[in-house]
């Protein structure tokens, strides 16, 4: 395994609405050229005009601004960097609650999340819902974080026989959330104690839960057969498949790619592409939201695909 102190970061973010009439998922990644810590935030809303996408944004914007405030102290951060992610996440729960308490006609909205630190060669991460954290290391992808719906159960029900396969993929129940952040009690929080130690030629891919219409087969095969190319090149091949398969129930989504590389292996950098749009009839089709949604996610909406800011970071 390469030093830490030899490892840099290729970082790229992107979102697309889907065939949705609103945008609820918001996503923040901030990795500074020679900075010691970089950050992901995202947050995918529910609870449609209750004001999904508020949540998602308070969400993030609360856990970003704590983060980023600590990580001026990357000594902090590596000491405390699980209590800090907690901190945040009770922050912006409280944040959901004081504003649903103030706007009734938003009671109901809630959003999943994933908070990411990476701090020198180590990941620490918070996550409550089912926004998946991929790690792709050695050929072989994994979720590294925990799903917070009945996904998993139906699933143990299929490999005992009670599902088909088909049964469970296509289960009415596979997307209802057993946690989120609505502004009452957080029920479950995956927060490892102990970071991941992270190698060159990992990557990781921090996303909402629209990534995985594409199937996670498809996944490990884009980020393998281009895990030499840049973020950006394995962003932009994400967002193609998801175009390829025009599923016409494809939720909003965005993610982040972080290539962990030898710092004598830096690709150069490249701009980032300009706004895709790629034009598609309104399509309808319902799917139940977690507990804390009170109206369904509607299915309208062009794909539309939008670049966001990703930095090189030396880990040193």
């Amino acid at each position: 395994m390469t030093a830490h102190a030899d490892l840099k970061l290729d970082t790229a973010s992107g979102i697309a609405q889907g065939r949705r009439a609103h945008q609820e998922d918001t996503i923040v990644s901030d990795f500074p050229i020679g900075g010691r810590v970089g950050l992901v935030v995202l947050a995918d809303g529910m609870g449609g005009h209750a004001a999904g996408d508020v949540a998602s944004q308070i969400a993030v914007t609360e856990v970003f601004s704590a983060l980023k405030c600590g990580a001026g102290d990357p000594d902090r951060v590596l000491a405390h960097a699980p209590r800090l992610l907690r901190r945040a996440a009770d922050t912006a729960n409280t944040s959901i609650a004081v504003h649903v308490r103030r706007h009734a006609e938003t009671r109901g909205m809630g959003t999943t999340l994933i908070a990411a630190i990476v701090a020198g060669d180590r990941l620490f991460w918070l996550s409550v819902g089912d926004s998946p954290l991929l790690l792709l290391r050695d050929g072989a992808l994994q979720r590294i974080n925990k799903d917070h719906s009945l996904a998993p159960q139906i699933d143990g029900m299929a490999r005992i026989g009670l599902l088909t396969p088909e049964e469970a993929r296509r289960h009415p129940d596979r997307n209802c959330l057993t946690s989120a952040i609505c502004g009452t009690e957080i029920t479950q929080i995956d927060c490892p104690e102990d970071p991941l130690e992270l190698a060159e030629g990992d990557i990781l891919v921090a996303a909402s839960d629209g990534l995985a219409y594409i199937g996670l087969d498809r996944i490990r095969t884009i980020l393998e057969e281009n895990r030499t190319r840049s973020s950006t090149e394995i962003a932009d091949a994400l967002f193609r498949a998801i175009e390829d398969i025009a599923d016409p129930e494809q939720d909003n989504v965005c993610f982040s790619v972080i290539r962990v590389l030898c710092a004598a292996g830096q690709p150069t950098v490249q701009a980032h592409p300009p706004l895709r749009l790629l034009d598609a009839p309104p399509k309808t089709g319902p799917r139940p939201d977690c507990p804390c949604a009170t109206a369904p996610r509607s299915r309208f909406g062009a794909l539309a695909a939008r670049w966001l800011p990703g930095h090189r970071g030396e880990l040193s």
